[in-house]
């Protein structure tokens, strides 16, 4: 049986991951910065674990319907909202995106 589990957000950890000191001055050590993968990866890492999450969810309404024991309601509809707050976020995220780049093409030089 998987459990689902809600992860406390990690500030320390998400400022690290943003090449941060605490303060929220950057890092000066660039070579540690650049390691950290940048915005690309950070963007295919969020994918992944949004379609990852579809996936869980997909499974967990596939076992419900065959009725399977281990599998209750709450923890299916739990997966189902948590991958929908993902998708959401995604396409809210690539909306930005584009608009932002329509912005920058449209820009006069």
């Amino acid at each position: 049986m998987n459990d689902l589990k809600i992860k406390p957000f990690d500030f320390q950890a998400a400022v690290a991951r943003a090449g941060l000191r605490p303060d929220g001055t950057p890092l000066t050590d660039t070579a540690k910065a650049a390691e950290g993968g940048g915005f690309r990866s950070a963007m295919t890492d969020a994918l992944k674990e949004v379609s990852q999450s579809q996936f869980e969810a997909e499974r967990l309404q596939r076992e419900l319907t065959l009725d399977n024991p281990t599998v209750s309601l709450e923890q299916t509809v739990l997966a189902m909202q948590k991958s929908q707050i993902g998708f959401q976020a995604t396409l809210q995220v690539r909306n930005r995106l584009a608009q932002a780049y329509s912005d920058i093409m449209n820009m006069q030089v």
